[in-house]
């Protein structure tokens, strides 16, 4: 069994899915667009988009009882791969070693015309 994560403090799911679920010692994020939950605008720029995904992924995180030094793995959507330098320096902002696995891959296209979306794996 797995209990769903919410929290007001990142943008609710446009589809049937929650935030994050967690179970037992594990916690799982669904993939976290660059949406501000207050505002419910999302950045342009890709670099604040980087910036709000991974902070709708801490407050997911946080709902939790997690921090980002429990995430060991993350998984980085992107619209293409070319943005790939500048979400690498906000992402490492956010991180520290020893870093988290990761993944990154480019898709065809992201929920609501996003340039970045971003998933995690923690471990309380």
């Amino acid at each position: 069994m797995f209990k769903a994560i919410a929290t007001d403090k990142a943008p609710g799911a446009i589809g049937p899915y929650s935030q994050g679920t967690e179970t037992q010692d594990l916690v799982f994020t669904s993939g976290q667009l660059p949406i501000d939950p207050a505002t419910k605008v999302m950045p342009e720029d890709i670099s604040e988009q980087t910036r709000q995904a991974l902070e709708n992924v801490k407050s997911v995180l946080e709902a939790a009882g997690c921090s980002l030094k429990q995430v060991f793995k993350t998984t980085v959507f992107l619209a293409d791969m070319a943005d790939f330098p500048k979400v690498n320096e906000v992402y490492a902002t956010y991180f520290s070693e020893p870093f988290p696995a990761r993944s990154c891959v480019q898709v065809a296209a992201l929920p609501l015309g996003a340039g970045v979306e971003i998933e995690v794996v923690a471990r309380r």
